[in-house]
């Protein structure tokens, strides 16, 4: 699940380049009650685990303290097997090299297309990331932005 840029931007300077209710409310609301997977620094962004949702945090780095409502794996091997046991779906967030650690085992993208060009951004969608996916299903979100689902050809 990304929002996204018409230049594939996802992030500028350790953030998100712009801000739209109607996007973080969509997040909230597809996410609550499931599972997501991030990386070190998306998790460092967030400062706190993701209310209502299993975080997963996928670092290296051991000074991670695993909490309540929030487990750190070392690698996505051991987060693919974690997620077999979960009754619930499971959302990679990011960052960049999250999703492109997870690209062969994404099954849909739930893509937020954003109507900016960011210039300066320093994060982007993995290139080619939409190959082998079809587009499913489109909806508007608010005035500005579409979210469009992508599902594995």
């Amino acid at each position: 699940m990304a929002a996204v840029s018409q230049n594939n931007a996802i992030g500028k300077g350790g953030k998100l380049p712009w801000h739209y209710s109607a996007d973080m409310k969509f997040f909230r609301e597809t996410t609550t009650s499931h599972a997501v997977v991030m990386g070190r620094k998306t998790w460092l962004t967030l400062g706190k685990p993701l209310k209502n949702r299993l975080n997963i945090v996928l670092s290296r780095d051991s000074n991670i303290e695993p909490e309540e409502s929030l487990v750190v794996l070392r690698d996505i091997e051991s987060v693919l097997s974690f997620s077999k046991s979960l009754s619930t779906d499971l959302f990679v967030i990011g960052g960049a090299q999250i999703y492109k650690e997870f690209l062969p085992h994404i099954e849909r993208w739930v893509i937020t297309e954003v109507p900016l060009t960011v210039n300066g951004a320093d994060a982007f969608m993995p290139e080619g990331y939409l190959e082998g996916f079809k587009r499913a299903e489109t909806k508007k979100l608010g005035d500005e932005l579409r979210v469009v689902t992508y599902e594995r050809e």
